[in-house]
């Protein structure tokens, strides 16, 4: 009986894909939550985009859980702040853009969190694609980072 090579890669592809996290499948897993938007924002929400006076919840529901949060006080009050990172390789040759590894890759410690630097491998910099800051559980304020 002869496999073919192809059937596993296929089904691996659709796992991945099924996987990522999407505006449409923060819908479809919380569709109370995206039921009490206002259509501006559910409009908004669906093409992964935000604006100022969202909440938290539409702000997930549009861009999913943040990489990182940081909270600065001031004598103003409380600023929540969710960063939303993205990584940029550059191997000498070629500027790769993708999202932020955490722990491992090919066997080895990669991202930020590593504290390595291997010449080997491709020079990362890190930078906050988006940064949403919260104040009272509101969005007061909206940053994006453009290409480093």
């Amino acid at each position: 009986m002869k496999i073919n090579f192809l059937y596993p890669l296929v089904f691996i592809g659709a796992l991945l894909l099924a996987s990522c996290s999407t505006p449409e499948s923060r819908i479809a897993s919380n569709p109370a939550t995206f039921a009490q938007l206002t259509p501006e924002q559910q409009t908004l929400v669906k093409a992964g985009r935000i604006g100022v006076g969202f909440d938290s919840t539409a702000v997930e529901l549009a861009l999913g859980e943040p990489d990182r949060i940081t909270v600065h006080t001031d004598s103003h009050g409380e600023t929540l702040t969710w960063h939303y990172i993205e990584a940029a390789y550059y191997d000498g040759r070629f500027i790769y853009s993708g999202g932020y590894f955490r722990g491992y890759r090919h066997g080895y410690p990669y991202g930020i969190d590593a504290g390595i630097f291997d010449s080997n491998f491709p020079v990362m910099q890190t930078f906050d694609r988006f940064r949403v800051d919260f104040v009272k559980n509101k969005v007061v304020g909206i940053s994006e980072e453009l290409r480093p």
